[in-house]
């Protein structure tokens, strides 16, 4: 039991602060990742698959529909992140001392972390 609704908490804690992440690119578009991406050799598309890991994969974790598949793509939207984006900040030290990206390291232990324990009892899918 406990268990379960520890799972519901860890999937709605990284489905909400991701899905975010996504509205505020529904809002105000994605030309930053598009720029990214073609910065990194890569055809302009793949700058669209932010929707699918920062909209429609949190919406599957968060209800437990295909979580498990949910957080996979998270987990491959953070990699794509962290090598887009925030390459130069891999080693690096935040000025209170702790790593520079703390936030998207969580991001990405916790994706990987529902995607091998599953959405837990509280699920639209079991």
């Amino acid at each position: 039991m406990n268990t379960d609704i520890g799972k519901l908490v860890l999937r709605v804690a990284l489905g909400v602060l991701i899905l975010l992440h996504g509205i505020a690119k529904l809002r105000g578009g994605i030309d930053f990742v598009e720029k990214s991406v073609l910065a990194a050799g890569l055809p302009a598309f793949v700058a669209y698959g932010v929707y699918v890991g920062e909209v429609l994969a949190p919406l599957a974790v968060i209800t437990g529909w295909y979580a498990r598949v949910g957080a996979a793509v998270i987990a491959v939207n953070m990699l794509f992140a962290f090598g887009l984006v925030h390459r130069g900040e891999l080693l690096s030290l935040a000025g209170s001392g702790g790593w520079a990206l703390e936030l998207q390291g969580m991001y990405l232990a916790t994706a990987v972390a529902v995607a091998l324990i599953g959405p837990g009892r509280y699920a639209l899918q079991r």
